[in-house]
């Protein structure tokens, strides 16, 4: 499995092999960066919690994406898609098929304004139920090309329970075992299981930024929740972890 590590600063990219950065911090930027392999968050999480819609057209990113691919190997941007976790429904007063409906829609308009750019556009899998991701699958139709590298969303908020997230991804697998899937923003949890890592071409991770703040609250003031070397000591964790053998006992049916 490919691990890209989730950054706060554009800065730090060139210091890992491969990393996630999010558009939201390359927004007022505007000197170059050094990097190796990344690919970049389209920020749509922050952007409905924040707002419960896109402010901003698939142009926009489209134009940040030409703008920043000739920093480093930029291999894909993610999608902008739109969350199905239950609190998320609620802040933009949609229903999950509308969630699932504009997830589509936008990645067309993306791939038609980024389409000069020569990045690949990371389609998003949307749904809560393994079902509903089956179905989402299916409403794509023949944009998944077959190998298609594609992002599961809506699982990072259940990384405590690695046996909901391995239901979703046996069912994808279960419907396009062609597919190349990325885990977004998953924790040791759920990276720990040897199943859920057998199901993943890629993931990435921010845990690192979460677990150094929560240090520091409860009182350890040697930890930065910005800081490069709490990133590079977590891909160390990843990378070095023994697999956990997963409880999760569903067929392939089963879980679909």
């Amino acid at each position: 499995m490919d691990f890209y590590v989730g950054l706060h600063q554009p800065s730090d990219a060139a210091r890992f092999d491969r990393c996630m950065v999010s558009v939201r911090r390359l927004e007022d930027r505007v000197g170059d960066f050094a990097a190796g392999e990344w690919m970049m968050d389209s920020g749509a999480f922050m952007e409905l919690k924040l707002h419960g819609r896109y402010r901003y057209g698939a142009d926009v990113y489209a134009a940040h994406i030409a703008r920043w691919a000739r920093c480093g190997r930029l291999v894909a941007a993610v999608a902008q898609d739109y969350m199905c976790e239950p609190f998320m429904l609620a802040r933009t007063g949609l229903s999950l098929a509308d969630h699932q409906r504009l997830t589509i829609s936008r990645y067309d308009a993306l791939r038609h304004h980024a389409r000069a750019t020569g990045v690949y556009i990371l389609p998003v899998l949307q749904g809560y139920a393994p079902r509903e991701y089956v179905a989402h699958i299916r409403a794509y139709g023949r944009r998944l090309a077959p190998g298609a590298w594609v992002g599961v969303g809506s699982v990072c908020k259940r990384n405590g329970d690695p046996d909901a997230i391995a239901a979703v991804l046996l069912a994808i697998r279960a419907e396009r075992p062609d597919l190349r899937l990325h885990g977004f923003g998953l924790k040791t949890t759920a990276l720990a299981s040897d199943l859920i890592l057998s199901l993943l071409h890629s993931a990435d991770s921010m845990a690192w930024s979460f677990a150094a703040r929560k240090a520091r609250r409860a009182g350890d003031l040697t930890r930065s929740a910005n800081d490069w070397r709490e990133a590079d000591r977590f891909v160390g964790r990843i990378e070095t972890q023994p697999a956990r053998t997963h409880g999760y006992q569903h067929s392939f049916m089963e879980a679909a």
